[in-house]
């Protein structure tokens, strides 16, 4: 379905991300970053639609993604706070 141009391009707000990392940590960001990670999100984006798939489901849900995430449970415990 996606191209190789859709398939290429950065899934993350690069600013977002940099602002995030030097706000918690005083660090930069090196370039290969925002790529590599939008790599691992359409690997983990792939997974979860053939889970969803697997479900019956044409909705991708977050449940979809918690194979991948270990800390998704982190997150929801901080959602609660």
């Amino acid at each position: 379905m996606g191209d190789s141009n859709s398939e290429k391009e950065v899934l993350v707000v690069v600013s977002k991300l940099k602002n995030y990392i030097r706000g918690k940590s005083g660090m930069s960001t090196s370039g290969n970053v925002a790529p590599f990670l939008s790599d691992t999100i359409r690997q983990m984006s792939d997974k979860a639609i053939e889970k969803a798939k697997a479900d019956g489901r044409k909705t991708v849900m977050d449940r979809d993604f918690k194979f991948e995430c270990a800390s998704a449970d982190d997150a929801d415990s901080a959602d609660d706070e």
